[in-house]
Parts: structure tokens; C-alpha cells; sequence
């Protein structure tokens, strides 16, 4: 599994050098200006936020008017799409959102514009490239510097940064470790449970992040189905190509969608330490949901399926855990008591120790827990593995570890 850190470095810049790469960075921030006004849209239903769309629409008028090289104009697409992306997601959520304005000093590099060497690195810029010794920490012992600006950790992406005159580099660093530690501060095993619905909220995690809307979702599907009846009664061509356009366009809305929360699902793991998301098992989810309509179904297996390959980028694993009973079990840790009077709607209350939580939530770090002991029970050498919560985390001995005392 691939584990990933950032660490800043500071560079030591010549004169020469810094005036080139102040005009990096105004060259880099109009060039996704240009791309987030070509994006932006008041309505979130028309915000652009597609890399490849937005690339064929800006890129050419970027090169034109810049003389950033091609690798850097995408570097400041990519930062301009995620941007588009994050706002109609607060869009969609109910939230408030303006249009992105770029003001700050950043540029970001990748392999192509960027070159690790010992003791200096060498970036592109609207010029030649740019030459500057990294300035390492005089007592470098202990610190980030020392422990992952080593051979072990590859030197990938990077951003660069300007702070009251001095120029930062934050670099990700990346390593292979194996999947089985049993190291007790190892981020190899924090789970984040997520409870799936056909009603309320789409996605609830363990981490208490209520995601998506399933009541509009279908609503949405029940409109188009509504219209499409319509379009077959009329029976026209006419009528016949219209249903065919509004499916299209349903389908496309519906992945982008659910796209948008299994992203919001694999940024609560990476912000949480998480290395693995558990879910439902789809087949046995299935049958407690029998009543639930194909498309909700559908839904499920779409989302696990975008947050499953999400993941897999992060270094984080996705697995399935039964899912009987997570709904009436009693998620506080000194407790587990059992019972389908547990849960009435949206509202838990533990009928042995009282304790009341969003039902949802309750579901969501059930089937967290579940995975969790799962691994201490299999003997996968996980016997430290944690469940991630709102404010801290869980072990498989029940020892609940606070946000502020983490590492």
C-alpha cells in the first residue's frame, strides 16, 4: 500500500531567479482565472468541472496569451477544475458559493516541470528553468526533513509557494509499505465506516459527515420517469427522440451525482488517516432493501464503485462487512446492546445505556467497527486497528483516542 506525506521545504533563490518566478506566478494565475470564468456558472447544473472539457475550451487561448509551457497551463486547469468542482459541490449542498478568484502565490508542478537533485532542484518557468538549493533545517534530527527527504520516500508532485519574501516547495513524498502492520500508531489500519440510505442523506461516516440527498435523488428519477410515461403515451418520433435525450441527460446527472459524494466520502478518509472505507456488502444490503426500487440499487453499486477506484489513488482500500443489524446495534463503545427498538427513524436511543445519535451515524460506525474486528478476528496482524469518529479514534480494545493526542 502506498503511503503518502507532504513536507515543506524552503529554497534559497537568487535575485534572478525570484523575478522569474514572481512572473511563474502571475502567469500561473491568470491562466486559471481564465480557466475557472470559462467554468463558472451561478446555476451548479452548468459549472464545468470536467478536466478534459475544460482543456479542449481554454487550452489553446492559454498558450496564446501566456508563456507558461503546456505542462504548466494543465497544472493551472487541474487546480481550476478542482476549484469549479468543490463550489458546485457546496452548491448542491446547500451552501453558498462564488465563482473561484486565484490571488495567491502558487504554483504547482509535476514530473515534466520539475527535477529533484541532492542538494537543488530545478523548476520550470515562463523562462528558463530555475535553479535553488534546498535550506535544511539546522538540527534536522526528528524533524519532517529528516525523516522523509530520504531515498525510501519518492519525490513526486509539488506546489510552490511565496511567504514575506521567501519561497517554500510543499512536496509529496511517497512510500510502499505492507498492508499488515500491527505497529500501534500504524495508519495502516483506521477504518471509515459509511452507512448507505434510500432515504434521508445518500451517505452518513463514522466521522459524522452527512452526505448527498436520496430524496432528491429520487425525486429526480421520479420526475423523468413521470415525463417519459408521458413520451410513450404520445407515441410520436417526435416524442420516441425526446425520451432518448432526457435519459441521456438523467444518466449523465445521475453519475456526476453520486460522483461528486464518493468523492466527498474518499476526502473525509484522506483528511481522516484513513487507509481503508467500509461498506455494506452489496448482496446483503440487497436483500434488506428488497423493497427498494432497481435504480436505488443501482445507486449503490455506482457509488461504491467511484469511491472504490477514488480510493485506490489514496492508498486506501475499500471493503464490505455484514450489514445485519448495524441499524440496531448500539454503537457506543462500553455498550453493543441489540434491539430493533434501538432506532425509530432518524433517531437512536439505546434502550440499556441511553445513548442517543443520529440513526444514520449509529449505522455508519457499526459498519466501521465491524470491519475493525473483523481484522483483529481473522488474524491479519491488525489487533491495533482503529475506527475513525468525529473527534478522534476507536480501537479494537475499545480505547478511544482523541483528534488533539494524535500524531
Amino acid at each position: 500500500m502506498e503511503v503518502v506525506r507532504n513536507i515543506q521545504v524552503k529554497l534559497d533563490v537568487s535575485d534572478e531567479g525570484g523575478e522569474v518566478l514572481d512572473e511563474t506566478f502571475e502567469q500561473f494565475r491568470q491562466a486559471a482565472q481564465h480557466v475557472a470564468d470559462h467554468g463558472w456558472d451561478d446555476n451548479p447544473y452548468n459549472i464545468t468541472d470536467t478536466k478534459n472539457t475544460l482543456h479542449d475550451e481554454t487550452y489553446s487561448d492559454v498558450r496564446d496569451k501566456l508563456d507558461l509551457q503546456s505542462s504548466l497551463v494543465q497544472s493551472a486547469r487541474n487546480l481550476a477544475a478542482d476549484a469549479l468542482s468543490n463550489c458546485k459541490d457546496r452548491k448542491f449542498d446547500g451552501e453558498k458559493a462564488s465563482k473561484p478568484e486565484f490571488r495567491g502565490s502558487v504554483v504547482v508542478y509535476n514530473g515534466r516541470t520539475i527535477t529533484y537533485n541532492d542538494d537543488h532542484v530545478s523548476l520550470a518557468t515562463t523562462d528558463k528553468r530555475v535553479t535553488a538549493e534546498y535550506v535544511t533545517p539546522v538540527n534536522e534530527e526528528g524533524t519532517p526533513f529528516e525523516d522523509y527527504w530520504t531515498d525510501e520516500w519518492k519525490k513526486a508532485e509539488a506546489t510552490l509557494h511565496k511567504r514575506d519574501g521567501a519561497y517554500y516547495l510543499h512536496v509529496a513524498v511517497k512510500k510502499e509499505v505492507e498492508p499488515d502492520s500491527s505497529d500501534e500508531e500504524s495508519e495502516n489500519g483506521v477504518v471509515l465506516g459509511v452507512d448507505l440510505n434510500v432515504d434521508g442523506y445518500v451517505a452518513v461516516t463514522s466521522t459524522g459527515a452527512f452526505l448527498g440527498n436520496a430524496d432528491y435523488l429520487n425525486h429526480r428519477r421520479d420526475e423523468y420517469e413521470r415525463r417519459r410515461g408521458n413520451l410513450q403515451q404520445t407515441g410520436t418520433r417526435s416524442a420516441h427522440l425526446t425520451i432518448k435525450s432526457i435519459g441521456s441527460r438523467f444518466a449523465r446527472w445521475s453519475v456526476d451525482y453520486l460522483h461528486r459524494i464518493s468523492k466527498a466520502i474518499v476526502r473525509e478518509a484522506v483528511e481522516n488517516g484513513c487507509t481503508a472505507i467500509a461498506f455494506e456488502n452489496l448482496e446483503r444490503i440487497r436483500k434488506r432493501i428488497s423493497n427498494a426500487s432497481k435504480f436505488q440499487q443501482w445507486a449503490f453499486r455506482e457509488l461504491q464503485r467511484h469511491v472504490d477506484y477514488k480510493a485506490e489513488e489514496h492508498g486506501i482500500g475499500v471493503d464490505d462487512v455484514n450489514p445485519a443489524y448495524t441499524s440496531q446495534r448500539c454503537s457506543h463503545s462500553e455498550c453493543g446492546f441489540t434491539h430493533e427498538d434501538n432506532r425509530d427513524g432518524d433517531e437512536f436511543e439505546c434502550l440499556k445505556c441511553g445513548k442517543e445519535l443520529h440513526s444514520d451515524y449509529n449505522a455508519a460506525r457499526n459498519t466501521g467497527w465491524r470491519l475493525v474486528q473483523h481484522w483483529l478476528k481473522s488474524g491479519a496482524g491488525r489487533a491495533t486497528s482503529q475506527l475513525a469518529l468525529k473527534s478522534g479514534t476507536l480501537n479494537a480494545n475499545g480505547r478511544f483516542r482523541p483528534t488533539a493526542l494524535r500524531s
